[in-house]
């Protein structure tokens, strides 16, 4: 099992949160909170607040496209055999509707095969609070066999 995964199950959402933020600082501009996470899948939210927003006052793109990298990459560790390792090699991103409201990232990992090296995309979806989607990522992970 993975490290991250198994730290998920014994920390919970917000003690995860804070350790992932530790992990790798960056994400901890737009202080996600973990909603689930296991193999497959990922999800967590992060508040509209004023460190968040854009000029017009909504979530920034940059802080979904970090929202996006966070679930992708906590679900590809949770979900690719021990063994193996992996990277963020390229992201694809649409801006659907403006978020005016906080947000929650969900990737999702149907149909991709982890059990053997190369690239693999990770879908994502960011959702307002009224469940309306505001965005979608296309994340390439370079996963390779460690050593």
């Amino acid at each position: 099992m993975s490290q991250v995964l198994k730290a998920y199950q014994q920390m919970g959402n917000t003690q995860f949160s804070q350790m992932i933020c530790q992990m790798a600082p960056y994400f901890s501009s737009i202080d996600p909170e973990f909603v689930d996470l296991k193999p497959g899948h990922s999800e967590a939210r992060v508040k509209k607040v004023r460190s968040v927003e854009n000029h017009i006052g909504t979530v920034h793109a940059i802080a979904m496209c970090n929202l996006a990298e966070l679930v992708a990459g906590t679900l590809t560790d949770a979900t690719i055999p021990q063994g193996f390792r992996w990277i963020p090699k390229g992201m694809t991103v649409e801006y659907i509707a403006k978020a005016k409201t906080d947000i929650r990232g969900v990737a999702r990992a149907e149909g991709v095969d982890f059990s053997t090296p190369g690239d693999k995309v990770i879908g994502v979806d960011v959702y307002d609070s009224n469940d309306r989607k505001v965005f979608h990522a296309d994340i390439t992970m370079d996963v390779r066999k460690e050593g």
